[in-house]
């Protein structure tokens, strides 16, 4: 045989060939039937698991309105439940075609198990401020959060059922078809959820206006919904500028022999009035700072019960009192103004960044994993913060304002902020997920937390006050405050209308040196007799301005803490 030739094919070889792979493929599905569904079939499963499976945080929240008695009561859940059941088979069926519906019910499965593990075990909201935090947290901070009880339910509530999607074989329909079943499916779920809530307008609106944040618990919607938003903000964002604040910043005071001003910021985390000694708490948690000459404040608010919200809020001459966020976020801050005067800032962090307080100015991130014994690869001890700050500033020479951002209490894992040096309250819980130990355990921790804090901000006090090339303050307030179990509400992060007492008050006090306050003329006594008076996150811009001499339009003496003992001092 020729070596280029080749065997001839038998043709009904080639047939037989053929017909034996088709036998034996459908010899397969036989032995391996996967059902087919109509792609709305498969939708409207979906959504029906949502309502019954996903949402039992809502569920519980609005049967806790005490308003589901009787037959109205029926009505209203049953209504409630067919509404919910359509938006959602709604918002599958405008965004999902054949090809892709099965990837994004998959996200939306694995979305909803998530949002649903937070909101029933730690009571927490799924508004726009939570997606922020959570776009906007790192691989340390989020790994903290991976429970054996997240991943369980994420396992049986999202994967297990999104790997059934994936099973089933979506019926296909020519092109005419599709549209016309879709067509008629949307119309139809679009009526449903009109008719459901008409039918029970006049008892369901009394009760939404009551509790409007219940809508954050609705499952996914709720992360949906908040991160659409969440990234419409960005993209406005993006293409505006920084609106300028106290544009005629200068300073004012400073006659000689005064030395320059070095004031430290320190933003606590996490940290709660009512467990703060300071404050009158059964148990003495800042012993070290009992024993300093500091003015501590006992009634003070926060702009938010998060993160997200708190710094951006503080650092701005708006606060609270005039809350616009996207006005707040492109502003300068506190630091730009104090910037523009003259005052070199600097932003020290142990946290996922400063919020855009500090945006082109110096920033030094400690979050980043390092070689150091206050540091275990993943996070380190505040305290690392602390490392050649005297030195950094010694070459300026005038004022110097320094920010420093804790770690601090951040939870679920308070076991981690400290080390068998504060372990005093025990036993502790050694857990990140805290349905695993008891509700003191939770707290022995927490409070051990605050050891360490105590520790760290009398560190830097000491710090401070043997410099001798400065006049030298230091101003500690936390962002927000933190629930530990009452109500059976966990962390932090309720909206803030709704938010109780233990996330939006939190601890604050001053220090200054003898220096710092005989060249700008406060007197200490007064401050400690008006300790007790109420102040927010809304009086950090104006009091840092006061303190650090700087002149400008955007300041507000009515805010300023030390104002008014100022004043007396002036007058004596």
């Amino acid at each position: 045989m020729n070596k280029f030739s080749q065997p001839r094919k038998d043709p009904a070889s080639a047939e037989n060939s053929t017909n034996f792979a088709i036998e034996s493929l459908s010899e397969r599905e036989r032995r391996r039937p996967r059902p087919v569904v109509e792609m709305e079939t498969l939708i409207a499963a979906v959504a029906i698991y949502f309502v019954l499976v996903m949402n039992s945080a809502f569920w519980s929240s609005l049967w806790g309105t005490g308003t589901l008695a009787g037959v109205s009561g029926v009505k209203i859940l049953m209504c409630v439940g067919m509404a919910i059941f359509a938006l959602h088979a709604l918002l599958i069926a405008l965004f999902s075609t054949r090809w892709l519906i099965k990837p994004f019910l998959t996200v939306l499965l694995l979305v909803a198990s998530g949002a649903s593990y937070f909101s029933s075990k730690y009571s927490v909201y799924i508004d726009p401020s939570m997606i922020r935090n959570v776009l906007r947290t790192d691989l340390a901070e989020a790994g903290e959060l991976m429970t054996a009880g997240l991943w369980f339910q994420t396992l049986v509530l999202g994967i297990a059922p999104a790997l059934l999607v994936w099973i089933v074989r979506i019926k296909p329909r020519s092109i005419r078809q599709a549209i016309a079943r879709r067509a008629t499916f949307v119309v139809a779920m679009l009526a449903l959820a009109s008719i459901s809530l008409f039918a029970i307008l006049d008892e369901f609106s009394p009760i939404m206006r009551n509790h409007p944040s219940m809508r954050y618990l609705i499952a996914p919607g709720n992360a949906l919904v908040a991160t659409t938003k969440v990234l419409s903000e960005t993209t406005r964002a993006q293409g505006a500028s920084r609106q300028v604040v106290g544009a005629d910043a200068r300073l004012t005071g400073h006659e000689a022999p005064t030395k320059p001003h070095f004031l430290v910021i320190v933003v606590g985390e996490t940290v709660r009035a009512q467990n703060w000694g300071l404050n009158g708490y059964f148990r003495q948690t800042t012993p070290q700072l009992a024993a300093l000459d500091v003015v501590n404040f006992s009634d003070v608010t926060a702009c938010g019960s998060n993160t997200e919200v708190s710094v951006p809020c503080m650092f701005s001459s708006s606060g609270r009192r005039r809350y616009d966020r996207e006005q707040i976020v492109n502003s300068e801050s506190l630091l730009h103004v104090l910037e523009r005067a003259g005052v070199e800032t600097l932003w020290r962090d142990n946290q996922t960044g400063c919020k855009g307080v500090c945006d082109g100015l110096p920033f030094e991130s400690y979050r980043k994993q390092r070689v150091d014994p206050l540091c275990d690869g993943q996070t380190c001890r505040d305290a690392v913060m602390l490392q050649g700050l005297h030195d950094a500033i010694d070459d300026s020479p005038g004022d110097v304002v320094v920010v420093l951002h804790q770690l601090g209490n951040h939870g679920p894992s308070y076991f981690k902020r400290y080390t068998t040096e504060f372990r005093k309250f025990v036993p502790d819980c050694v857990n990140p997920d805290l349905g695993k130990c008891t509700r003191r355990e939770i707290v022995n921790a927490y409070d051990n937390a605050i050891l360490a804090t105590d520790d760290f901000l009398a560190e830097v006090i000491r710090m401070l006050a043997a410099d001798a090339s400065h006049d030298t303050a230091m101003i500690y307030l936390s962002d927000h405050g933190e629930s530990l179990g009452e109500n059976n509400v966990y962390l932090h992060g309720f909206p803030y209308a709704i938010a109780p007492d233990a996330q939006i008050k939190v601890p604050m006090l001053a220090w200054l040196s003898e220096g710092m306050a005989s060249s700008t003329g406060t007197d200490t006594r007064c401050l400690k007799e008006r300790s007790a008076l109420p102040v927010s996150h809304d009086n950090l811009f104006h009091s840092v301005l006061g303190l650090m001499e700087v002149g400008t339009v955007a300041y507000e003496s009515d805010l300023d803490v030390f104002a008014a003992c100022r004043r007396e001092a002036e007058a004596r």
